[in-house]
């Protein structure tokens, strides 16, 4: 399973990657061993996050997020919590 996710930095500011392994990659940003982004913006949280099938889809997903404004981030995070009443207690 490849999965594109975002986290919440410690500035507020929102980062988006993709991996194969949600926590451990979430354990490396909290580590700064992350992306260098993330380095100096410790601790991140996790706010969403999508599964897919296959690194292409996920790496896709991401290009697409990417070239969101913060806003449209922000509600597209909003709506993943609303849907997902259990979330992030199942995910971590």
């Amino acid at each position: 399973m490849d999965y594109t996710y975002i986290v919440k930095c410690r500035d507020g500011t929102l980062y988006t990657g993709w991996t194969n392994d949600l926590e451990k990659r979430l354990r490396a940003h909290n580590s700064k061993k992350g992306a260098r982004y993330t380095r100096s913006r410790t601790p991140v949280e996790l706010v969403y996050y999508e599964s897919f099938d296959t690194k292409s889809e996920a790496m896709k997903r991401e290009y697409q997020i990417k070239q969101m404004s913060a806003r449209q981030k922000r509600h597209l995070i909003d709506s993943f919590i609303k849907t997902d009443p259990h979330f992030p207690d199942h995910v971590v």
